[in-house]
């Protein structure tokens, strides 16, 4: 056979076929994974957020609703008691095709931050765009890219989408806090107990707070810019040891990203059960 009947190759010396590659190893699993697992959360989120209600039972608050801006309309089953909605009532000019979901307001900024963060675009470029597939696999397109230099610029928000995560934080944290107290209905007054739904509240605290602090922009913010990390006495700075912590998360970037998203969905699915009656929250009040 001569050179010339050979397939032609890219730069690399890789076959320029969709999908081809020198690999022997099952370099596909992981694409394949990756659709299903983005596909079954961003479905059940999107679905869940058009439900509009059930989102509450006791003194759990669906992390898919929070904060709660406006109440959800009157008689809605499920919905956030008056006393822990920040800004009244629905609003009347809301269009009545589109359901009066207090979802709606927040997802916008997690969705954000999660959509432009570095691990994921790694994973959605190779599952969904295969843009490439796999490394050292052809891709689709063996054009030069330039996507993130045109049509994905906006990719560049996500250190400002950051800020508004961090925020989150603190506000599911406070809601985790408040799922340990409980009023009693006869007397009205606050008591403190535990219950299962306060533990996967508390939980998706910590695994969100793993994933955003471990994001590659909070340690940039952290340490990216100083030219130093030791004190005036020489010895490693509270940034220092801020950073290191936050080097260590961002290591572990892609597990806390896959196991805060589905916690986050599991959480809305666990409160949503509870509150349409079909599962039973075991807990001290009861």
């Amino acid at each position: 056979m001569t050179a010339n009947a050979t397939a032609p190759t890219t730069a690399g010396g890789h076959t320029s076929e969709f999908a081809r590659t020198s690999r022997t190893d099952r370099w596909w699993v992981g694409p394949v994974l990756t659709v299903i697992g983005l596909a079954v959360c961003v479905t059940y989120m999107t679905w869940a957020a058009f439900q509009a209600q059930h989102y509450w039972w006791g003194s759990y608050l669906s992390p898919l609703y929070s904060p709660v801006l406006f109440g959800s309309p009157e008689g809605t089953p499920g919905a956030a008691p008056a006393e822990h909605v920040l800004f009244g009532p629905w609003p009347s000019w809301w269009p009545p095709f589109i359901p009066a979901s207090p979802a709606f307001w927040i997802l916008v900024f997690p969705g954000a931050f999660r959509f432009t963060c570095y691990y994921y675009r790694k994973a959605y470029y190779r599952s969904f765009t295969a843009t490439p597939p796999g490394c050292a696999v052809c891709p689709v397109r063996q054009t030069s890219y330039r996507g993130e230099t045109r049509w994905l610029l906006f990719q560049n928000w996500h250190r400002y989408a950051m800020y508004f995560a961090v925020i989150f934080i603190f506000i599911l944290a406070y809601d985790a806090l408040i799922s340990f107290v409980r009023v009693d209905p006869v007397t009205g007054a606050k008591q403190f107990g535990i219950g299962v739904g306060s533990l996967v509240l508390t939980l998706n605290v910590v695994l969100l707070s793993g994933y955003t602090f471990g994001c590659h922009s909070f340690r940039h913010v952290i340490g990216g810019g100083r030219n130093r990390f030791s004190g005036a006495s020489g010895k490693p700075s509270l940034f220092y040891r801020i950073w290191q912590k936050a080097s260590w998360l961002n290591a572990r970037h892609m597990l806390f990203a896959w196991t805060s998203l589905y916690w986050v969905t599991f959480c809305d699915f666990y409160i949503r059960m509870v509150s349409m009656g079909y599962i039973r929250d075991y807990n001290t009040w009861d």
